[in-house]
C-alpha cells in the first residue's frame, strides 16, 4: 500500500528537480540585454559626438594628416576598406555554430541580423536627410583613401553603424566575443577617420546608432521568439529548439 505513494513521491520530486534544472538552464542561456551598460555606452558616444562637432575640421585634419604618409597608412586603408568583412565573417561562423549547437541562439542572431538591416536603413535615411559633405571634400588635406564622389554623404558613417551593429549582435548572442568584436568595431570606426573619409562625430554617431538599434530589436523580439520556440508553453526554449533541429 505504501509503494504507490513512494513512487508518486519520487515522481513528484523528480519532476520538481527537473523543473528547477530547466528554469536555471533557461536563465543561464537566455541572457537579458544589458540595458544599463548599453545605454551608458550609447549616451557616452552621443555626448562625444556632440562635443567633437564644433571642432570637427581640426580633429579631422589632425587625425587624417597623421595617418597619411605614415608607416601605418597601408594598414589604416586596409582596415577602413575591408575591416568590416572580419565582423561579417565572425557573424557567419557564429550563425553556423549556433545552428549546429544551440538553435535558440541561432534565431536570436537572426533577430539581431534584422536589427543590423534596420540600423543600416536608418543610417541611409539620415544621410539623405542631413546631406553632410564628406570632410575630404571640404578640408584641403591629403588622405589615405580617395574621397567619395558627390552625393555620398558623411553623417553618420555607415561603416561605423554596421561595425557596431554586427559587434552588438555577436556579443548579445555570445558575450565572450566582446574581447574580439568590440575592439574591432572601434578600430574600423577610427580607421574611417584616419583614412580621411569621415569626421570623428560621424563615426561616434554611427557606433551609437548601430548598437542601440540592434539591442532594441533583440530586446523587443526575444519574448516572442521564446514563445514561438516553446509553443506557448512554460518550457525551456533551447531544449525545444534542439528537438526541432534533431527532427529536421
Amino acid at each position: 500500500m505504501l509503494r504507490p505513494n513512494r513512487v508518486h513521491s519520487v515522481d513528484f520530486m523528480t519532476h520538481e528537480t527537473s523543473t528547477r534544472t530547466l528554469s536555471t538552464s533557461r536563465r543561464s542561456s537566455s541572457r537579458p540585454v544589458p540595458w544599463p551598460a548599453l545605454l551608458i555606452a550609447v549616451a557616452a558616444l552621443a555626448a562625444l559626438a556632440l562635443a567633437t562637432y564644433p571642432v570637427r575640421e581640426r580633429l579631422f585634419t589632425a587625425v587624417a594628416g597623421l595617418a597619411e604618409g605614415s608607416a601605418l597608412a597601408s594598414a589604416v586603408g586596409s582596415v577602413a576598406e575591408f575591416g568590416l568583412l572580419a565582423l561579417v565573417a565572425t557573424a557567419g561562423v557564429l550563425a553556423l555554430w549556433c545552428w549546429l549547437r544551440e538553435r535558440r541562439r541561432f534565431w536570436l542572431l537572426a533577430l539581431a541580423g534584422l536589427g543590423v538591416i534596420t540600423a543600416y536603413g536608418l543610417s541611409e535615411a539620415v544621410k539623405l536627410l542631413v546631406e553632410e559633405p564628406r570632410p575630404c571634400s571640404v578640408v584641403d588635406t591629403a588622405t589615405v583613401l580617395s574621397c567619395p564622389g558627390s552625393g555620398d554623404w558623411s553623417w553618420p558613417s555607415n561603416h561605423a553603424v554596421l561595425a557596431a551593429a554586427f559587434a552588438t549582435a555577436c556579443i548579445l548572442v555570445v558575450p565572450r566575443l566582446a574581447w574580439f568584436a568590440l575592439p574591432l568595431a572601434l578600430a574600423i570606426a577610427a580607421s574611417r577617420v584616419a583614412a580621411g573619409v569621415h569626421y570623428v562625430h560621424d563615426v561616434l554617431s554611427g557606433l551609437a546608432l548601430g548598437a542601440l538599434v540592434v539591442a532594441a530589436v533583440v530586446a523587443a523580439a526575444s519574448p516572442v521568439l521564446d514563445r514561438r520556440l516553446t509553443g506557448g508553453r512554460d518550457g525551456h526554449p533551447d531544449s525545444a529548439s534542439r528537438s526541432q533541429g534533431g527532427r529536421a
